[in-house]
């Protein structure tokens, strides 16, 4: 309940406002569940198609943690209620399209996630310094953050010039700084959540960037945004973990990959501070982040498949019309070409889903709802 009382400050007055305001054509809802809930009761009651935004999946998380089983269950129940009751569901991963298709979700298009390389781009003030290492973001018990905190000792050891700074806020920042007062003075530093440009300034700066992501938690296909933050900066990521974020960083040799275990972390962290670096690697780096997890290549995909479903899903010349009178109509009728023939002909634009909307065929999964 502690948790949620922020998300209540804005809930409470979304639901009138939402009631209130001049009727739009669609809504776009992001987690948590329970503003997805205040979105699907106003929009129920004003007859208005919404589209989710799976940034990430809630009830997984949830169950990655401490709370009472009945809190599970009540997270669970909602996600699979508001996934159901939207005409569109967007997922940041093919992974996440699967998983809140199990929850519930009738139409996933999957238009990735990606940060804003205007901001997070290689250009720019570097802050750090060449042997310091930077996690930028949450810190929450199941990213498990407090590992690079704790392999600081035998990173001293090797790389006695060694530095770690964390810039954020989340659940595991007390039990990270507990650690950090054991350690030598000004070994690691702790800032509370920055500016973005003064995050991506730490970023550009660092020898390599940390990010992680306790496993067996329900959460290994995730990857963090702010892994495609520090690489969009240049600067290679050392990740600890694994899944989806552990194949990424090896398959397009972004960084070092560990195992979530302090000697792993240690040793991929030494092997950061020492290994030489280029322009031409942060150019590389940075360059495909452009390409494949900008801000605004996921935006355009997301875009394509709103409006398409906008028109088809709620609106008078919309979907469920035409499905009342269509028995072969199966739920997913866009693929249907006779269903494309008549939108067709009807001048509608027609939502083909991840496939055709994403201009990257070999587009990585990504996950994580993440202020830097």
């Amino acid at each position: 309940m502690r948790g949620y009382l922020p998300y209540l400050s804005f809930d409470i007055p979304l639901l009138f406002r939402l009631l209130l305001s001049c009727r739009p054509e669609i809504v776009v809802v992001e987690p948590p569940p329970t503003t997805g809930a205040v979105v699907r009761l106003v929009c129920a009651f004003r007859r208005i198609p919404y589209a989710w935004y799976a940034a990430d999946v809630w009830s997984d998380a949830t169950a990655s943690t401490g709370a009472p089983r009945i809190v599970k269950r009540f997270v669970r129940a909602l996600e699979s209620w508001v996934l159901k009751g939207a005409a569109v569901s967007l997922a940041v991963s093919d992974e996440v399209g699967d998983r809140i298709r199990e929850l519930g979700a009738r139409r996933v298009v999957t238009v990735g996630n990606g940060i804003d390389t205007r901001v997070f781009g290689p250009e720019g003030e570097r802050r750090a310094g060449p042997h310091t290492l930077v996690y930028a973001g949450t810190a929450s018990e199941w990213q498990g953050a407090d590992v690079f905190a704790r392999a600081m000792p035998q990173v001293l050891a090797a790389v006695p010039q060694a530095r770690l700074v964390y810039l954020g806020q989340g659940s595991a920042w007390s039990a990270i700084a507990a650690v950090a007062d054991s350690l030598p003075e000004s070994a690691v530093t702790m800032y509370d959540s920055v500016p973005l440009e003064q995050s991506a300034a730490w970023l550009r700066g660092a020898a390599a960037a940390v990010v992680s992501i306790v496993p067996g938690q329900g959460y290994d296909f995730a990857i963090p945004t702010k892994l495609f933050a520090a690489l969009g900066t240049g600067t290679p990521v050392v990740y600890a973990g694994v899944g989806a974020a552990a194949d990424l960083v090896r398959q397009n040799e972004l960084g070092w990959v560990a195992e979530h275990d302090v000697d792993a972390v240690a040793a991929a962290m030494i092997s950061a501070l020492r290994a030489p670096d280029s322009e031409h690697e942060r150019s590389r780096r940075a360059a495909w982040v452009a390409e494949h997890r900008s801000l605004a290549a996921a935006a355009e995909r997301a875009a394509a498949a709103v409006v398409g479903r906008r028109r088809t899903a709620g609106l008078g010349s919309g979907a469920r019309q035409l499905e009342a009178r269509d028995p072969a109509h199966d739920g997913n009728q866009a693929d249907d070409p006779r269903y494309r023939d008549r939108l067709t002909e009807r001048g509608d634009p027609v939502d083909r889903g991840a496939d055709d909307t994403d201009p990257h065929p070999d587009r990585v999964p990504g996950a994580e709802r993440d202020r830097l």
